[in-house]
């Protein structure tokens, strides 16, 4: 990790808060609940098919002192989290911050609605199997893009068009959540960057459209690297509720508000 600061969160904040991030076995994930062990919280890494590195980034958070639990489960899959879930109940008993990382759309061999289940029914899913686990005080974030964020008004690259419509269809089925979650006292914040330098994603972008992230990163000015946009994340599970439940990360000029 580097140019992000080491500890966005204040050593000791989360001790005795248990954090589960999605996708985190690997980039904003990983840095995310990295951040998250070192302000003290207990954590859960998921990953869906790399337990080896997983297990590895579980074994270097454990010396900082905190409990790390490795649970492999397929987000599309009920059972699948409700196994995750049914593992954080018997380890932890409890959940205080829940963050929607892991997305998709852009793999090869998926079938054609693979990014809608992926980043709209797994995602509702994913909070739904949680919910019971959260309790008042607890938070809930969902990541995201401003591509994805601000679709309906700002068209992006075809290539990431179908992904950006999945990942705003999450994102609009989890606000509707939010009045449900707000009685129960959950918060709920999205957090929309910009392109990332360095994640699968942008990888994937590049290779479709070449030239793609530095055209947006002149654009831009500046685009945000993984460990700098997972601090942002971390800081959101801590950080007051936004009035619009909305955190945008990084220059949204070129993006049209509904």
């Amino acid at each position: 990790m580097t140019d992000a600061p080491s500890q966005p969160i204040a050593p000791g904040t989360l001790a005795g808060k248990v954090a589960l991030v999605t996708g985190s076995s690997r980039g904003i994930g990983a840095d995310t609940v990295r951040y998250f062990a070192q302000a003290g919280a207990d954590v859960v890494i998921n990953f869906r098919n790399k337990a080896p590195r997983a297990e590895k980034l579980a074994a270097e958070l454990r010396e900082l002192g905190v409990r790390a639990l490795v649970v492999g489960a397929d987000l599309t899959d009920p059972a699948s989290v409700d196994a995750m879930f049914a593992a954080v109940k018997d380890e932890f008993g409890t959940l205080d911050i829940l963050v929607l990382n892991a997305s998709g759309g852009m793999e090869s061999g998926m079938a054609a609605d693979y990014s809608l289940t992926l980043n709209r029914d797994a995602q509702v899913g994913v909070l739904t199997a949680a919910e019971p686990l959260l309790g008042d005080g607890s938070r809930v974030v969902f990541v995201t893009s401003h591509q994805a964020h601000f679709i309906r008004t700002t068209p992006t690259m075809p290539e990431y068009e179908p992904v950006a419509l999945s990942k705003r269809a999450g994102e609009d089925a989890l606000r509707e959540r939010i009045p449900a979650l707000a009685e129960k006292g959950i918060g709920f914040t999205v957090v929309s960057g910009d392109m990332i330098e360095g994640t699968i994603t942008a990888t994937l972008l590049e290779r479709a459209n070449p030239g793609a992230i530095a055209q947006r990163r002149e654009s831009a000015g500046k685009l945000y690297n993984v460990s700098e946009f997972a601090a942002e994340v971390a800081r959101a599970a801590v950080d007051p509720v936004p009035a619009d439940n909305t955190r945008l990360v990084g220059d949204v000029s070129a993006f049209a508000s509904e």
